[in-house]
Parts: C-alpha cells; structure tokens; sequence
C-alpha cells in the first residue's frame, strides 16, 4: 500500500499553531543562549510545556495524558525544535522510553510509571546503548540475571538522554544466551534513586546542550519481576519496535531544525548586501533557497507519512528509516547553507547560525546512524542476502 493523500485536520492545526505559539513565546532567547552556554537542563521551562500537555501527547488519557498519535507528536516536534533544538529536546524527551511502556508494560507499570509523569513531573529514559554496543545492539554488555526473587543488573549505558535528571530508565540487558546474539536480551525499569544506580552527566557536547546527556553505572541494582517489561528475552524485539514508533519523530527534529535554519538564512540573504544589491538577488541564492525548501518538504511528507502509519498500527519500519535519514541529512544540509549564507558572521556564537549548524548533526546519529538506516531500508526492500 502506497500512501499519498494526507491532510491535517482542524484539531492537528491548532496543536501545531499552539506549539509554535509556545515555543516563540517561551523559549526565549536569553534562555536559548545560556542553556546552551553553560549546558544546563531547563527544568521549568521543561514543567510548564509538561502542563500543556506537549510532552505527553502520547501517553492515553487514562494515565492523565493527551491520548493522541505520533502524528500530533511529530506536528509539536518540528515547531518546537524549529525555534530552539536544544530546549525542545529538553522539553519533548522528557518522556523518552515511555513508548516502550506504552507498548509492551503490563497495567500496573502503566499506571505506576505514566501516572509518575503526568501527575508528578517525572522524567524517563532509555538505556541501550554502551561503550561498545551503539548500533549493534544486539553486543549489550549489561547482565539482568535473576537471583532469587529478584533480578541483578550490571553494567555501563552511555550516551543516556534524561540519565542524571531521570526519575527512571528503561535498562536494556542480557538475561541469557541465546542461539543467536539479539537473543536473550530483556528490558527492565530501574528507578534512579536505587542503591547501585549512579549517573554523570557527559559535558562538552557539540550540540543539544540544553539536553540531559550521561553516562550511567549500575552496580548490583536490585529489582523485582514488577520492574521487568514483558516476557525476559524479548527486548531486542521490543526495542526495534519501539524505534519504528519513535524515529519518526527523530525525524521531525530535523525537519525542524531545517526549517529554522532555513528561515534564518531567507532573513539574513534579505538584508546583506554585496556588490550593491542584496544576496538574495543572485540567481545562485535564489536556486539554492529553493532546492533547501523542496528537501525540507519532502522531509516533512515523508515523515508524516511513517507517522501515519504507525499511528494506525501498521509501522512501516522502511518509512520510518527513510524519514529519519533523509531528515537528518537535510536538517545538516540546510544547517550549513545558513552558515555559508552568513559568511564570516556564521561562524561565530554571536548569531544563531552557528548553533543549528551543531544542533543538527546528531540527528544523523542518535537512535541509528544514516548508514544504519540505509541497512534497514534496503534489507525492507530486497531482503536479506
């Protein structure tokens, strides 16, 4: 099934104009620059988008959320991270690895762990990746092996999103060996104020600043069967579902990280002159703003077309992974015309320029590399050889 005809209807506008609203009234630009200056989490600003309910779009209404679909979730994504990515990730990520909870959590850590969030403020995160197992996720080092009434985690997880502010994490570990490697992994939620759970958090990033980044160490964390997601051995397919589910939204980051950049640099070419007329009176400006414009919609159709699917239960994983790269890749297309279209002055902090321009490269890493994306799309299309 071929998907072409999509529009959005009249609620799904007025959640994308409230979100924009929200983000050019709130997120201001003092804010913007200090958070990214001094890499620090914008708690409040975090609290007051949480009670408009932008960051629990997804979570059902039963457990005090919004109740709607990806697609709404992708529409606030992009004006949000058009204006600010580093706030709006701080914002929207509040609710990272919820999804898996979403999908595959039994009723009673639905209401435990949703109800956190929406009724108390609480911050989630996931936990896959390693020293040595980004997108091979099937080498996790981590051991939840059970003991007794209980089950014992070890381990390192890196590069953790929410992992020194988080309330609780989605641990993926090793609960046994199987035939094959992906086999036998299994996902557990462990509370941050447990004994053995100690996070840093990682500075010095190249962009997102405003966003939680740590490294976090688990040593002999205890939890019981109520803390394991599912049946023990599952994780890894919970864990390729739950990216089907959340790459596309991965990819409305870029998309609005494009069209900021985009809309900064038709402001700029507007008002620099060079040769007595304004930059953009070259024909040269002109093709290169319109062939930005045409990718960036691209983007934004192809990404709310894998939303849609996934909204109406049939993710497409390949459409998923094609939103996700070409995304990316536009977000830092666009981002590094704006730079060149600013010249010298793109270059340095004191235009925002050179801000989306580091904003935007990790949206080709995170949550699979490009290079894994094309794996996944390719292996959709012609099998696996």
């Amino acid at each position: 099934m071929i998907f072409l005809d999509f529009r959005l209807s009249e609620e799904q506008e007025d959640i994308r104009r409230a979100a924009r609203d929200f983000a050019e009234r709130e997120f201001k630009k003092e804010l913007i620059e200090e958070c990214d200056r001094e890499e620090k989490y914008p708690l409040e600003l975090m609290k007051k988008a949480r009670k408009l309910g932008f960051s629990t779009i997804k979570i059902p209404e039963k457990y005090g959320g919004m109740g709607l679909t990806l697609i709404e979730e992708c529409l606030i994504t992009e004006e949000f991270y058009r204006v600010s990515p580093g706030l709006g990730n701080a914002c929207l990520s509040s609710t990272f690895g919820t999804e898996l909870i979403i999908l595959f959590g039994s009723e009673e850590q639905k209401d435990k762990y949703l109800s956190w969030i929406t009724e108390r403020n609480g911050i989630s995160a996931m936990a896959s990746t390693e020293p040595e197992a980004g997108s091979d996720v099937a080498s996790v080092k981590t051991k939840i092996v059970k003991e007794g009434d209980e089950w014992v985690i070890n381990g390192v997880k890196t590069f953790i999103t929410n992992g020194s502010v988080c309330d609780f994490v989605l641990v993926l570990g090793r609960t046994f060996e199987g035939k094959k490697k992906h086999e036998g992994l299994t996902f557990a939620i462990v509370e941050s104020k447990s004994k053995g759970f100690k996070a840093t958090k990682i500075k010095n990033k190249l962009g997102l600043r405003a966003s939680d980044t740590a490294e976090i160490l688990l040593k002999d964390v205890h939890v019981g069967d109520e803390n394991i997601l599912g049946d023990p051995g599952k994780g890894f397919y919970q864990l390729m579902e739950f990216f089907n589910h959340t790459r596309p939204r991965i990819a409305a980051q870029g998309v609005g990280i494009a069209q900021g950049a985009l809309e900064l640099a038709i402001n700029y070419v507007k008002q620099r002159k060079q040769f007595g007329q304004p930059i953009a009176s070259f024909q040269y400006t002109q093709f290169k703003i319109a062939e930005l414009a045409t990718r960036i919609q691209a983007s934004r159709l192809l990404t709310l077309q894998a939303a849609w699917y996934c909204s109406n239960g049939q993710p497409r994983p390949e459409l998923s992974s094609m939103a996700k790269w070409f995304a990316g890749e536009t977000a830092v297309m666009v981002a590094d015309w704006c730079v060149q279209f600013h010249g010298g002055y793109g270059y340095i902090g004191d235009y925002p320029a050179e801000r989306y321009y580091r904003d935007a490269k990790i949206i080709e890493i995170y949550e699979g590399t490009k290079e894994i994306q094309k794996q996944i799309i390719s292996r959709q299309i012609l099998g696996r050889l």
